[in-house]
């Protein structure tokens, strides 16, 4: 194993507790031995990061002096990483002792790229938390048979939307390609972001079957009016930064029908507050988006058409978060809409 390039294993914590241990104990089990790994610590006040230096002393431990956020940590922990691959990993995650050989194999088949594994709820048996993330043409991201039982027809790797950044496998090489992570998203929607800009400039996501994790989820915001606040502030920034002007001026008249159904859904929600704030942060950083969406065009070379065409028409949207009843109808108007405006942008 000693010829095996070095894999960079990045785990970013803040409060994370016992699942930042068992995370680790699980990574010393891999099968693949020439891993590093690195914990970046966002300031955490439940010591976590000292009992795993403790514990592991092996590790390399990143002290942050302030809450850089899901991105800002990350950024830290990539740049100090030695590995020709990196992972960027969840504390709340438990890995196989096979997962980075299959990631590695994936990588080797279909080059540079972005590439996930398979996602299992670690709570839940056999119930599926990813299998592949998709992004809507209206800046929706979404876990695709996230909640469903799991049944192992199909296990060949697939072109996906984007990695999903609880397990995301890449190159050293790659991520000099599309940049770090966006560090004025903080949290959420970063991953799609990240996907987004990579298929931009021709570098695919896929979703390794044959890898596979288990996850917790969210197990600091859970499902709050903060969480929202990102999901809605990072939906607007990408589809503004993302989407040449022409697009964007194309799709306005469905985007503020699909923004009706959004004020609906938070309103129900109890979550008005956190939407009018996300509105009013994307009309605060205006020049900054106006700046980033500048930078991004002039990287393009996949159109958004061409990209538009991959982007699947409805969203699924767990039971958890919202009603059936209200799942079916915003998905039977955002199929319409989707398809109209695919006919509309080519």
């Amino acid at each position: 194993m000693s010829n095996s390039p070095v894999v960079s294993v990045i785990i970013l914590n803040y409060n994370a507790g016992e699942l930042l241990l068992n995370c680790i104990n699980s990574l010393k089990k891999s099968t693949y031995q020439n891993l590093e790994i690195l914990v970046v610590d966002n300031i955490s006040s439940d010591g976590s990061q000292k009992k795993c230096k403790e514990k592991f002393p092996d590790i390399k431990l990143i002290q942050n002096n302030e809450n850089l956020g899901y991105c800002g940590g990350n950024n830290i922990g990539i740049k100090q990483a030695k590995g020709e691959f990196i992972v960027i990993l969840n504390p709340d995650t438990i890995v196989e002792t096979n997962w980075v050989e299959e990631l590695i194999f994936a990588y080797k088949k279909f080059g540079d790229g972005l590439y996930q594994p398979k996602i299992l709820s670690l709570n839940e048996e056999n119930i599926i938390q990813s299998t592949g993330n998709m992004i809507h043409v209206f800046g929706f991201g979404f876990a695709r048979d996230k909640g469903k039982k799991l049944s192992n027809n199909k296990e060949d790797i697939e072109k996906i939307g984007y990695a999903s950044g609880t397990c995301l496998f890449t190159s050293r090489k790659v991520i000099n390609k599309i940049g770090l992570l966006d560090e004025f998203l903080f949290l959420y929607h970063d991953d799609l972001d990240l996907g987004w800009r990579a298929a931009q400039i021709g570098i695919n996501s896929y979703y390794v079957p044959k890898s596979k994790i288990f996850h917790v989820e969210s197990y600091s915001l859970k499902w709050s009016a903060k969480k929202f606040y990102w999901l809605e502030r990072n939906r607007k920034y990408c589809l503004q930064t993302h989407y040449s002007k022409t697009t964007y001026a194309k799709m306005k008249s469905s985007l503020m029908l699909v923004d009706l159904f959004v004020w609906a859904f938070y309103l129900s929600k109890g979550f008005l507050g956190a939407k009018i704030k996300a509105e009013l942060d994307i009309r605060k950083n205006k020049q900054f988006i106006e700046k980033k969406y500048h930078e991004l065009e002039n990287l393009k070379i996949i159109s958004d058409t061409e990209l538009i065409k991959n982007f699947p028409d409805e969203i699924f949207v767990p039971t958890n978060v919202s009603q059936q009843s209200m799942n079916l109808t915003f998905n039977s108007i955002l199929t319409k809409l989707s398809k109209k405006i695919k006919k509309k942008i080519n």
